[in-house]
């Protein structure tokens, strides 16, 4: 019944990543046999039979991979704000201050609510209505909550979100304008998935989508545009080398995974691309797992300003671990202060503006490079997923007016402006 819902999908059901049980595509995302986590499985022949010409045929959005993803074959089945197709930005002078032969930026904060969480909850939320819910709802560092509510807004529906009450005042606001219902919780992030987790299995909250908890497979799966994108701008072939900045971990697992389709169906050339993850030294647990040699995540308590990067306990991490190892990419944590200097960096020589996310990631890369793990001579892809405006307290203390005058030519003059 519920695989009938998905009948034009190329997805044939759910599988668990750790011991490979079927299930139907529900709702559903935990295996009932080790617990595990779910997602969604494809039929290899109906994957074979997408070509560059049905993709660029397709809308300038994500939904232009519909035939690669769970839901959106159809137009009407489709309950999004369409995002996609940001640009990917030659950043040659970024690259020429890190001393690199070929940079490009990846900046998702051009989608409709100004982070890359606009793909992955207009694939959870269409795929939330073909299973019969009624209302969205998250779990939030804050800028899914944004994607969240602005979505239910259009499509008419119900939201009610959750977040740490101590997020940026601009995500807050965000969250807030869209007029959905904004639970501030008094705990981390990990404290308000749990919360979330437990409202699922009550009868007041039966007919709600959590889109990163009880549908969380359909919802991963649009990470994979941001791997499809690339390949598809760099005219159908693959980056050497990419940074993915990491909270969970599960979107640098999907990029991968995306990646590794398009050269198996014959998208791309066959290709191995180098995976590095990238993460604040005040919320660390994969890197500093990985850095041990280990695939053991031990909780942390977060701290730090990359608060969109801020799970303790990340779902995703070891299997963003198996990625890097196995592409002999590598991890990077970075402090604060070198996030803050990254985000001015980056804005200085690209004009992309991006939030802490995107300055842990520019940090990583410059780090990675310092440490001689990354090749400078190879081509590098890295992603801005959010929003300057979006943390502004991150960076306001540091910037500023150059010159504070009177309007007057004197003044200028007295100021040194008119110089030569």
């Amino acid at each position: 019944m519920s695989n009938a819902l998905f009948a034009d999908s190329p997805a044939k059901g759910l599988v668990c990543r750790n011991c490979n049980a079927t299930y139907d595509l529900v709702a559903q995302h935990a295996c009932w046999q080790c617990f595990g986590p779910l997602e969604v499985d494809y039929d290899p022949e109906e994957l074979a039979k997408v070509t560059r010409e049905r993709i660029e045929a397709g809308p300038q959005n994500i939904w232009r991979y519909a035939p690669l993803l769970p839901v959106g074959v159809h137009p009407e089945d489709r309950v999004s704000l369409n995002p996609g197709l940001t640009p990917l930005i030659d950043a040659k002078h970024l690259a020429k201050a890190l001393g690199m032969r070929k940079l490009w930026v990846k900046d998702d904060s051009a989608n409709p609510t100004h982070s890359f969480k606009d793909r992955v909850v207009s694939t959870a939320v269409s795929a939330a209505v073909k299973l019969g819910f009624d209302r969205f709802a998250c779990a939030s560092t804050g800028n899914l909550a944004n994607s969240v509510a602005a979505h239910a807004a259009r499509a008419g529906v119900p939201s009610i979100v959750f977040i740490p009450s101590d997020l940026e005042p601009g995500k807050i606001v965000q969250s807030a304008i869209y007029g959905g219902t904004l639970v501030a919780v008094q705990g981390s992030y990990d404290d308000v998935n749990r919360l979330c987790s437990e409202l699922t299995e009550t009868d007041e909250f039966e007919s709600t989508a959590f889109v990163n908890v009880n549908i969380r497979p359909y919802y991963a799966e649009g990470s994979k545009t941001l791997g499809y994108e690339v390949a598809e701008q760099l005219g159908w072939r693959l980056p050497e080398q990419v940074v993915v900045p990491m909270a969970s971990g599960e979107l640098l697992t999907k990029i991968h995974k995306a990646f590794e389709e398009t050269a198996e169906i014959g998208l791309t050339e066959t290709g191995k691309v180098r995976m590095f993850g990238a993460q604040s030294a005040g919320c660390s647990p994969i890197a500093d797992a990985f850095d041990a040699g280990t695939d053991v995540i031990t909780p942390v308590k977060p701290t730090g300003i990359a608060k969109s990067l801020n799970i303790g306990d990340p779902a995703a991490g070891p299997y963003a671990i198996e990625a890097c190892r196995s592409t002999g990419g590598g991890m990077a944590k970075v402090s604060d202060d070198e996030i803050r200097d990254s985000v001015k960096l980056l804005a200085a020589t690209t004009g992309v503006f991006a939030e802490t996310a995107g300055g842990v990631v520019v940090a990583t890369l410059r780090k990675l490079l310092e440490s001689g793990r990354l090749d400078p001579e190879a081509e590098t892809v890295i992603y801005n997923t959010g929003e300057g405006l979006k943390t502004l307290d991150a960076v306001s203390s540091l910037v500023g007016p150059t010159h504070t005058v009177k309007p007057s030519l004197k003044a200028a003059k007295e100021a040194g402006l008119l110089q030569s």
